[in-house]
């Protein structure tokens, strides 16, 4: 392979530059083999400034065929057509606007009664022709038919509404059609593409990766090329056409107003930077207070025992001050700016129209109309710049969305399964043998797997690999199965080297069993059918009898037809192996591959199974890699692997005698580590003491105890020892004794898996509003201040089209020094309300901001000690785990801002802006506004139409590709066992079926998003044409002055595109309702336990007198398994109780009831005579100290942890130092550069663990508790540490009640009474002595030495 230093080469580059988004594309460079050198050097300078987009924006459509390409084409054709609408509409709106001032122009001259209409001219009456024209009397009169007129303008612009509509709908249709359609020949070769490349490019490549690439990059590429395009294109085309207008028309004023537009981009930009950078920190401050909540939730029992809570609340709010200070300073600046673009704004109308109107009147340059087409003209192309700026966005999003997809797409596979070249051999006999193979994975090239691995395995043998972890094991059977090819050297299959062999047909002839099986999300008979396509039910039924399955899929209701469930959760560990194997023997492989089959199986299941693979071996060549000396033992070759290498081979006996690797791993576990032996030992002897039926009851209760997750936990751990234990086959791990939870927990949360999500999601009833703004109610005098600004603002939209139209009335004014004063005057108006728009604007961002901020910091505050108020059994929940509070802590609080501050403001601007628009019209004309009114509704349901569609595509075609996510989510997760099943094409083709409804979906949406866009766009135009051509028959009929007619006109228009603003943000504020639902949720939410509440009994001599009754008790979270099961023991004040049995026994819960975490469910605890539940909470647990085998520390200096102790007074240092004295911990601290206030790290991380252990047991003593828990506290530490801090729990132990669970029996022989627990009850209890006497349970633990686990 020529390549080879290639590969390494390019890696290396990828590395150096140490570049973030390299991820991707230093796995593609690994695999380009043929690369020029050329390009090599270039890569090597240029990687680093090879951007994350390297599609340019016509490369996207690259998949488009000529139908597409014609649509495409067509598309932006209408969206050009399209996009010259409007200025075309100003030509109109420029010509109307001259007619109506020439009409006005005649009405006022002849108004004057010396005057009068002759010859279609004005006229004096009492002066002749001559004289007339001397006075140059050339005014026309008599000719302006207004009505008519009117009615010609109202066809223009129906014409033109008409042209929109069509023109709309087909620019967006034909988009989003030919984009469906590439999108979908996209996703296609996608999946094709990924489910075709070698093992080893998913190794580079995480499959989280690859899901979200093939959900959410594909949606990017899809806004990149669908309707966005078309938008883009029209609304460039309006900018050209907009400016062109201003320039031809009138270039001097059109100069004078770009000149002023630098100010507002200046202000942008601006804008933009500064509320990044405080985004930024505030999320920087608020990190601190999430790591804060986070540290407290993780560590809640600490928490609770202690009594920290409102310690820690408060702790929390402190940290959410500086959070708040950011997210007020980030509304002044939003504010200020805002504020300042609109007196810009303003600035600018005021200086057009003053510099327009000295045009019109002095040098007579301009007609009005033309002044106004140029204005507006600037006006809409400045306007549809900024519009169209999101589009480009949204085509930067895709074209680096794209760049991964097609560099995928474009990749060819190293080794490609779905290719049909290469030999098949007619005749298999099956003898592979390895020539010196050299490899290391793709994805850790430095670590060098295998090296120069010679090995040979004869047909019809087995072969057993046995060797430490990462020996290579496990890769031998991955390169013969062709999942990777070797660096050098190679694999040969009856002597031919298998990189010749077509892959598919070389992996049918092997079957492979591994540790974890993966199933696929259907029946039984369809896994098991995926050995062999097209295997008859009679092959399946004989495979399952092969596997020792036939039985209990027999005794299953729908026997074959039952569903396994996501990942196989519903089977046990052993049935899933079974069905695995099953499937192997469907293909009546030549090649059997078994990694460690058996491992991961409890000893039932293992004999059982292994039984099935004893049958199956026979007179197949057979690779097996196992850890359990039985199932190795009777293998025909035995190879010992050591760093990569076979390093010898041989039968069982003879490797003994060789002293070698075989050796050491078999001796390592029969003598070397006695504990492990004496462990299992004392496990058969707990079992005799346990009734055979429950014990039988356990094992099923647990059933796959070794749930996967378990599994692949243990996998490595084990392997490491390699369990080749003798002869008895002991599970090394796991108890026969009472199963500990966790096994069953684990395969709960596997079968739980797929139902996670719905949890999450549960629907809430949105808030009542007045629920949130009581909340907010401290704060009213800033929302009142922040509601006026809104409502000034809102109030300046009308005032601006008043002042418009009033420009207007002033050119027919028949005095020119008249007229100019007027225009001044306006002008200057216009100057002065910019000035109160800054201001209100500034007031309004600052109020809202200051109480959105304040009431975020009081939800979450209010939310954060409701959760510490909430008993421990709430925390089990896999809902309410740290990561997901802190979260809601974070996201929730601050979307309720979006209910109230800013929100209001922008309802208040709405309402004001719409109500003053209306005041104004009524007033001006009722008649003229009735007629716009009717079209008020349409023109804001455009405007939420617009809004809707941003939002609403994208979250129906998530719905729609979720079923497609689930197969190619399933595809990619098990993408090993699909390889080696050869089912790549299988998937494919179950994708391609699922993508065919999102496709059709994709183009229905098309024509009814055309249509509403089409509308939304035409609305206006019809508006304008009625209201034109009726206020020109008011003007005729009624005499209402001209300019009343815009005045009206341009007050309601505004206002309809304000209301459209106000429904687009419904939906911020539909989620802020939610949130605070959720919240409301959580503040309401009353603890089974409550720890704030004052009720329940306090006592003064509270002595420490315990007693458990008749105990029953199961976890809030396992209602399942029972933990305690009738728990009788009692201790005297000043007594020690010693706790033994093997875990899971309930030692543990007993002290958790004990401090109240948890309240029995029969049964009671008393202490000193009252019963647990109805003594008060915290009151009890101010009198407990505990220490528990990982004692949990907080963040911050040893002497703050130590005060930890007692959070009900404040402790002065020499309490402090007086605890660590009795806790051996002084010596130690002192010798500290810092003393006691070195910090010790989140979780201690600073300190080992026995001065860890010392800090608690200081922090326990500080309190001075009447009941001293001791949780296993010296199990964790190694002998030296375990002398002192054993020393210091006896000092501590001195007067006090004294609880100890212990795993060394020298621990506990001085207590008072020992209770040995099995199951949940007491089976023995006396002193040290006569439990020896009575020589049961506990005597066998002492004379067998074992560690009690």
């Amino acid at each position: 392979m020529p390549g080879t230093v290639k590969l390494r080469s390019i890696k290396k580059y990828g590395q150096e530059n140490d570049s973030y988004e390299f991820s991707d594309e230093e796995t593609n460079g690994t695999y380009m083999t043929m690369t020029s050198s050329g390009k090599d050097k270039k890569s090597k300078n240029g990687k680093k400034e090879e951007s994350a987009i390297r599609v340019s924006f016509f490369q996207l459509f690259r998949f488009a065929g000529c139908q597409e390409i014609c649509m495409m084409i067509s598309g932006s054709v209408c969206a050009v057509l399209h996009g010259s609408a409007q200025p075309l509409m100003l030509l109109v709106f420029g010509m109307l606007t001259d007619t109506f001032i020439a009409y006005d122009v005649e009405l006022s001259e002849l108004k004057d009664p010396e005057k009068e209409c002759l010859n279609n001219t004005i006229q004096w009456r009492n002066m002749t022709e001559e004289e007339n024209l001397a006075l140059n009397m050339t005014t026309p009169c008599g000719l302006l038919d207004i009505e008519y007129e009117m009615t010609n303008f109202a066809y223009y612009y129906v014409a033109i509404g008409a042209g929109v509509f069509v023109l709309g709908y087909l620019q967006i249709s034909l988009w989003i059609t030919a984009a469906a359609r590439q999108i979908q020949v996209i996703r296609k070769l996608y999946f094709r593409k990924v489910m075709r490349m070698e093992i080893g490019w998913f190794d580079c490549t995480s499959v989280g990766e690859l899901n979200t690439r093939m959900s959410d990059d594909i949606n990017k590429i899809n806004d990149a090329m669908a309707d966005q395009v078309g938008i883009f294109i029209q609304r460039f085309t309006t900018f050209l056409c907009g400016f062109l207008m201003g320039f031809a028309k009138g270039w001097k004023l059109t100069l004078v107003i770009v000149s002023v537009s630098p100010l507002i981009g200046v202000g942008a930009a601006l804008m933009a930077l500064f509320v990044a950078k405080l985004t930024g920190m505030e999320l920087q401050a608020y990190a601190k207070a999430g790591a804060v909540a986070d540290e407290v939730l993780s560590s809640i029992r600490t928490v609770a025992a202690f009594g920290g809570e409102n310690k820690e609340v408060d702790r929390y709010d402190r940290n959410l001050v500086s959070a708040q200070r950011w997210g007020i300073r980030k509304g002044l600046i939003m504010g200020f700016f805002t504020g300042y673009m609109w007196f810009i704004i303003f600035l600018c109308y005021a200086l057009a129209f003053w510099y327009g109107s000295s045009l019109v009147l002095d040098t007579q340059e301009y007609s009005p109309g033309t002044l106004l087409q140029v204005f507006f003209g600037v006006l809409i192309a400045a306007l549809n710049l900024g519009q169209a700026s999101p589009c480009l966005e949204a085509f930067a999003a895709g074209r680096g969305a794209a760049t991964i997809i097609f560099e995928t797409i474009e990749r060819e596979p190293e080794i490609d399964c779905l290719s049909e070249v290469g030999y098949r051999l007619d005749n298999v006999k099956g003898d592979l043998e390895f020539h010196n193979v050299t490899f290391h994975y793709p994805s850790r090239p430095e670590v060098k797997i295998l090296d120069q691995l010679s090995l040979q395995v004869t047909s019809g043998e087995t072969t057993a690999f046995v060797g430490p972890s990462g020996a290579g094991k496990s890769t031998t059977i991955q390169l013969i199965q062709r999942f990777y090819d070797p660096k050098e050297g190679m694999v040969t299959l009856d002597g031919h080297d298998i990189r010749g062999l077509n892959i598919q047909w070389l992996r049918s002839l092997i079957g492979i069993v591994e540790q974890e099986p993966v199933l696929f999300a259907t029946t039984i008979a369809e896994n098991i059918r995926y050995g062999r396509p097209g295997v008859s039910s009679d092959d399946i039924i004989k495979a399952a009898k092969e596997a020792n399955a036939y039985n209990f899929i027999m005794d299953l209701p729908q026997k074959f037809d039952t569903l396994v469930g996501e990942g196989g959760g519903q089977m046990s560990g052993g049935q899933k192996q079974r069905i695995a194997i099953a499937r192997a023997l469907v293909r009546n492989p030549r090649i059997l591959l078994l990694d460690m089959a058996t491992s991961a199986l409890d000893n039932e299941s293992e004999a059982v199974v292994q039984e099935a693979l004893d049958k199956v071996r026979m007179g197949r060549t057979t690779i097996s890699i196992a850890h359990r000396l039985s199932t190795i033992k009777n293998a025909d070759v035995i190879v010992g692997f050591e760093h990569g290498r076979a390093v010898e081979q041989g039968k069982h006996n003879e490797l003994l005698d060789r002293k070698g690797v075989y050796f050491t791993l078999v001796t390592l576990q029969s003598q070397g580590d006695k504990a492990l032996n004496q462990k299992a030992k004392q496990e058969m002897g707990e079992a005799e003491n346990v009734d055979p039926e429950a014990e039988r009851r356990s094992l099923k209760s647990a059933g796959s105890y070794r749930a996967s997750l378990r599994a692949s936990i243990h996998q490595r751990s084990r392997s490491q020892l390699s369990n080749i234990i003798p002869e008895s086959s002991v599970p090394i791990t796991g108890e026969l004794g009472p199963r500990s939870y966790s096994e069953t927990r684990v395969s709960r949360e596997v079968n739980g898996k797929s139902a996670i999500p719905d949890d999450d999601s549960e629907e809430v009833e949105p808030a009542p509003v007045a629920r949130i703004l009581k909340y907010n109610a401290p704060e009213w005098p800033y929302m009142l201040f922040g509601s006026f600004g809104a409502a000034v603002n809102g109030g300046v939209n009308p005032v601006y089209s008043l002042l418009f139209s009033q420009i207007l009335a002033t050119f027919s004014m028949p005095d020119p020094v008249e007229q100019r004063r007027e225009i001044n005057g306006i002008c200057l108006f216009f100057v002065l309300v910019g000035l109160i728009s800054f201001f209100t604007q500034v007031l309004q961002g600052y109020a809202f901001s200051k109480s959105g901020e304040l009431l975020t910091r009081r939800l979450r505050r209010l939310g954060f000690h409701a959760m510490l108020g909430q008993e421990i059994g709430w925390f089990d929940d896999h809902k309410n785990s740290p990561g997901a509070l802190t979260t809601r802590l974070a996201t929730d609080a601050s979307q309720v801002q979006g209910a109230t501050g800013s929100q209001i403001g922008m309802i208040v601007n709405s309402l004001t802006n719409i109500g003053v628009a209306i005041i104004i019209s009524f007033y001006f004309s009722w008649k003229l506004t009735m007629v716009i009114l009717c079209f008020l509704p349409f023109l804001a349901l455009s405007g939420g139409f617009q809004a809707k569609m941003l939002t609403g595509f994208a979250k129906q075609d998530k719905e729609a590709m979720e079923v497609a996510g689930q197969i190619s989510g399933e595809a990619l997760n098990n993408i090993r066992t699909i390889a080696g099943l050869g089912k790549e094409r299988h998937f494919v083709e179950l994708y391609e079926i699922q993508l065919e409804a999102p496709y059709r979906a994709a183009l229905k949406k098309a024509n009814v998003y055309g249509a509403c866009y089409g509308f939304a766009q035409c609305v206006v135009f019809m508006a304008n044409s009625a209201s034109y051509r009726f206020g020109g028959y008011l003007v005729r009929q009624e005499g209402l002055h001209f300019s009343m007619v815009f005045r009206v006109i341009s007050a309601i228009v505004t206002s309809g595109t304000a209301l459209g603003r106000a429904s687009s943000y419904t939906p911020d504020y539909a989620k802020a309702k939610i949130s605070a639902a959720r919240f409301f949720q959580l503040l309401d939410l009353i603890p089974k336990i409550s720890v704030y509440s004052n009720e329940g009994y306090k006592w003064d001599n509270f002595k420490g007198d315990i007693e458990f009754i008749d105990c029953k008790f199961t976890y809030p979270s396992r209602p399942d398994i029972q933990v305690l099961n009738g728990l009788n023991v009692s201790v005297r004040p000043g007594q020690t109780l010693a706790f033994v049995g093997s875990s899971g026994c309930g030692k543990s819960t007993s002290v958790q009831l004990l401090e109240r975490f948890y309240d029995p469910d029969n049964g009671r605890v008393l202490i000193d005579g009252h019963e647990s539940a109805r003594v008060n909470v915290a009151f009890l647990r101010s009198k407990i100290g505990i220490v528990s085998q990982e004692p949990i520390l907080f963040d911050c200096s040893i002497a703050e942890n130590i005060r930890y102790g007692d959070n009900q007074r404040e402790l002065s240092m020499d309490d402090v130092i007086s605890a660590a004295k009795k806790a051996q911990l002084h010596d130690f601290v002192t010798s500290l550069p810092e003393k006691y206030e070195t910090n010790v790290g989140s979780q201690g991380s600073q300190l080992s663990r026995g001065q860890k252990q010392r800090i608690a047991i200081a922090r326990a003593i500080i309190r001075d508790p009447k009941i001293l828990l001791l949780d296993e506290a010296t199990s964790a530490l190694d002998t030296e540490s375990e002398k002192t801090v054993q020393e210091a729990l006896d000092k501590a132990r001195e007067g006090r009640t004294c609880i100890v669970i212990a795993h060394r029996l020298s621990t506990i022989q001085n207590s008072d009474i020992i209770a040995v627990m099995s199951r949940g009850y007491v089976i023995e209890k006396g002193s040290h002595d006569y439990l020896m006497n009575l020589k049961g349970a506990y005597y066998k633990l002492v004379t067998t030495g074992a560690p009690i686990s």
